[in-house]
């Protein structure tokens, strides 16, 4: 297979070449604009390609032109393109990658929305037409402790049945926290200025909270067909900004001054409104999910992205926490609902059935409840995901189809995050109109 980076943006483009994948070719055809974006993807792309241990052997050839877009179009140099930066384009830049009949590998979002969502409906109706693959890219499924999270609760004898919930307590939790300042690749990651606009990047509401939403149907519904319009009722979504001060905004972009498109959320006092988080309740199928992602400037010091995730059964909770009593690691607890005898044995048979799929796990009791501990090799960090992502849709391209409830599934997705932005920026429909 032959590769394409079609306007890399997001430092995203460039991890899915952190690793090199067999039958596919180290040639990579790059269509861009000249400037900054293109030429932090480059640099780490060489990067990769010199380091010492396990070097990457890409070998790029890139077009700058003002017509990158449309010589994309008319070479069609490769089979698969991978679309990861300015979100504000990023619709366009799916049509026309499915219209000249390339399989597409998008970061998320693929939409942030209304008009995005409606043009990704189109784009997958195209998709299928012309017999090739589109897809976002995934990276938290590939999380281990949330493996384990989705492997317990298939166990009915230890995890029961999943509670419906209430808009009080949700039986479906996941929280997110981000930072504009972070470590990647081992160096700092320089945020381009329209990271910082929402008519760009999406606000947070359709960000991250693509990958919350997507763990919701994929653990809670595995391999299960859904129809947003019956299946998704949404209760309410609220947003707020990131308060980032100009010092900041300089530190993390290496700019010295807002861009013009900043300065409508730019304040008196000169710091920027970044609406970059949000919370959306909603109940999918009758089970009541609330997803919510805020993002920091900085983590503290030793800490980073973090992700904490409840699934209430009737039997036990699963619960990820990754606080300072997990050293800032995420780590599974099983928390019986009622404290007998019969659970700890049925634990300890279930727990061979999960060692079947992943040797080594062990489980430790905390009090009335378990931790579940897996090796340092699953533990392998998020970098390495979007190889593991790569790999997995390549394997989709070999075989010709995606699984037939992933496409409905990413459909499902995008409505109720681009939808959830409406009603939180004051849309007076109702909900789910």
């Amino acid at each position: 297979m032959k590769l394409i980076v079609l306007a890399p943006g997001h430092f995203h483009a460039a991890l899915l070449q952190k690793t090199m994948y067999p039958n596919v070719d180290a040639t990579v055809h790059v269509y861009a604009e000249e400037g900054p974006d293109l030429a932090d993807y480059l640099q780490k792309v060489a990067t990769y390609n010199a380091r010492r241990q396990d070097p990457t052997a890409w070998r790029l050839q890139t077009y700058t032109g003002a017509d990158f877009l449309e010589r994309f179009a008319a070479e069609r140099a490769g089979d698969v393109v991978i679309i990861a930066g300015n979100n504000r384009r990023k619709a366009e830049f799916v049509t026309r990658a499915v219209s000249a009949g390339m399989h597409v590998l998008a970061d998320k979002p693929m939409a942030i929305d209304t008009a995005g969502f409606e043009s990704l409906q189109r784009a997958f109706a195209d998709a299928r037409a012309r017999g090739v693959l589109l897809y976002d890219i995934m990276t938290e499924r590939h999380e281990i402790t949330t493996l384990l999270q989705k492997e317990f609760s298939r166990l009915p004898a230890i995890f029961g049945e999943l509670l419906p919930g209430s808009e009080r307590e949700p039986a479906v939790v996941k929280e997110s926290v981000h930072h504009f300042s972070k470590q990647v690749s081992g160096a700092p990651v320089k945020r381009p200025g329209w990271f910082f606009d929402v008519a760009q990047q999406g606000e947070g509401l359709v960000d991250i909270t693509t990958h919350l939403v997507d763990l919701v149907q994929w653990e809670c519904f595995p391999g299960e067909i859904l129809d947003f319009a019956r299946d998704i009722r949404i209760h309410g979504a609220k947003r707020w900004p990131t308060i980032i001060s100009p010092a900041q905004f300089a530190q993390v972009t290496q700019l010295q001054a807002y861009p013009d498109f900043l300065r409508r959320d730019v304040q008196p006092d000169g710091s920027l409104h970044a609406y970059a988080n949000g919370e959306i309740d909603y109940r999918i199928r009758g089970v009541h999910a609330r997803v919510s992602v805020r993002w920091n400037f900085e983590a503290p010091e030793g800490a980073g992205d973090t992700h904490f995730s409840v699934l209430r059964g009737s039997k036990a909770n699963l619960v990820i926490r990754q606080g300072a009593a997990e050293a800032l690691q995420p780590v599974l607890y099983i928390e019986p609902v009622a404290r007998t005898t019969d659970f700890a044995a049925a634990l300890d048979s279930a727990l061979r059935r999960v060692q079947d799929a992943y040797p080594g796990v062990e489980l430790k009791r905390s009090g009335d409840n378990w931790q579940v501990i897996a090796p340092p090799s699953y533990h392998v960090g998020h970098e390495a995901h979007f190889g593991e992502v790569a790999r997995a849709f390549l394997a989709c391209v070999a075989k010709g189809a995606l699984p037939d409830w992933e496409v409905p599934g990413m459909i499902a997705k995008y409505h109720t995050t681009t939808r959830a932005l409406e009603i939180a920026r004051g849309d007076q429909r109702k909900p789910n109109s």
